[in-house]
């Protein structure tokens, strides 16, 4: 499916009532009534099935970032997501949309750079295979802000990343680089732990 958000025609940091203003919009426009022995019957019937698809998407990916309690894999109090300035830029990344997440980031003032900029930014490096540019990235974030759980999380997940694959406790033949099925592991729960109560609803 197409990102439901360019779908009804809004930006990722829109609140709810515009999006759901859009949806009205939209649902009206394209409600089968006005086609009624029209040629154009079966588009409008398709265009209002994607309508309302991308509507409950948008609405299960926020319901999903409101979450609050132990439900990240780390066991600490989730990330209430939808209050992050950059709630657009973690959509992104939750759907491995890894470019149009950095374009919004790389376009912040150098003045709103803050830790969870950082954070974001070593997500993407992360998602990309940067595992050191997304290191230092997160060491940063972690420094700008050390009360924060999910970012010592990240760095304390990617010094156990880091261990494994250093500390040469098995050899990968087709990469010759040190591996181990704990270092998925780690870096599974890296993912869970860093984006949170968010899913891929993908």
């Amino acid at each position: 499916m197409n990102n439901p958000y360019e779908v009804l025609g809004v930006s990722p940091n829109a609140s709810d009532e515009e999006v759901k203003k859009a949806y009205r919009e939209l649902a009206k426009k394209y409600h089968p009534d006005n086609y009624t022995n029209s040629p154009l019957a079966d588009v409008a019937e398709e265009k209002m099935k994607e309508v309302n698809e991308a509507y409950d998407q948008i609405n299960n990916m926020r319901q999903k970032g409101k979450g609050t309690g132990s439900q990240s894999t780390g066991g600490y109090s989730s990330y209430n997501a939808q209050n992050s300035k950059f709630y657009s830029v973690r959509i992104y990344i939750q759907r491995n949309m890894i470019n149009e997440a950095e374009n919004i980031l790389n376009s912040t003032p150098q003045n709103e750079r803050d830790a969870e900029w950082h954070f974001l930014m070593g997500m993407c490096a992360y998602r990309r295979g940067f595992n050191e540019q997304a290191n230092t990235y997160f060491n940063t974030a972690c420094n700008m802000d050390p009360n924060n759980a999910e970012y010592r999380t990240a760095v304390n997940n990617m010094n156990t990343q880091r261990a494994y694959n250093y500390g040469g406790y098995t050899t990968n033949p087709n990469t010759n680089s040190t591996a181990c099925s704990v270092c998925d592991i780690c870096s599974a729960i890296m993912c869970a732990d860093c984006l949170c109560s968010c899913c891929r609803s993908c």
